[in-house]
């Protein structure tokens, strides 16, 4: 039912979800549904936990660093493919067992890298939000599936905007947006290197 949960909100969206609606895509009276879940909120427990346990868990390897990558990379790609997962996981207060357990694997591995439990909490909230922010933003700018389609976005948004009154951001759009090959997604693996490269800068500092 979980899953069916999940398959739901990917192809409806989350506000689209209920207890009714479920119980139809499922062939079955909505009320039938209570003998798994309690409520809603339990359902979305549920399924914020089988998004997290799609994530790849890092090791506490002597590379924290590269662990700590993969794991971001796999978190984008999850929330990639369930978008309406993304304002939900910070939310819940009755985490299940894969939340908990990916949770516990990025303090590990990053207490194991040599970071203090002072700085694997700053450490913890930078990657946190540097991850679903930019799954946030991945999810709400006006761009397209092709890079044609995102390049004619830039230039009717710039259309309206004057060179003259914004020159950098003009200067910024023509010399970086509007040239072959942009691609948004691409900023994701340079902001984590500069994170992870101030983390390991700041874990030696201390």
């Amino acid at each position: 039912m979980l899953r069916a949960g999940v398959i739901f909100a990917d192809e409806h969206g989350l506000a689209s979800l209920s207890m009714r609606k479920l119980g139809e895509a499922l062939g079955v009276e909505a009320m039938s549904l209570y003998n798994h879940v309690t409520n809603k909120d339990q359902l979305l427990d549920g399924m914020v936990d089988l998004v997290f346990a799609e994530i790849e868990r890092p090791t506490s390897r002597s590379d924290w660093q590269s662990a700590m990558r993969e794991c971001a990379e796999s978190a984008r790609r999850a929330l990639a493919r369930h978008p309406w997962a993304v304002a939900l996981m910070s939310t819940r207060t009755s985490p299940g067992p894969a939340t908990l357990a990916h949770h516990d694997a990025v303090i590990g591995c990053l207490r194991a890298g040599g970071f203090s439990i002072a700085m694997t909490a700053h450490a913890f909230s930078a990657l946190d939000s540097d991850i679903y922010g930019f799954a946030l933003q991945e999810v709400t700018l006006p761009l397209e599936d092709t890079e044609d389609e995102t390049l004619e976005v830039a230039r009717r948004m710039m259309a309206q905007v004057s060179a003259v009154q914004y020159p950098y951001l003009t200067e910024f759009t023509i010399e970086h947006i509007l040239q072959p090959g942009y691609d948004y997604g691409a900023e994701f693996g340079v902001g984590l290197e500069l994170i992870l490269d101030g983390l390991a800068r700041a874990r030696d500092a201390a």
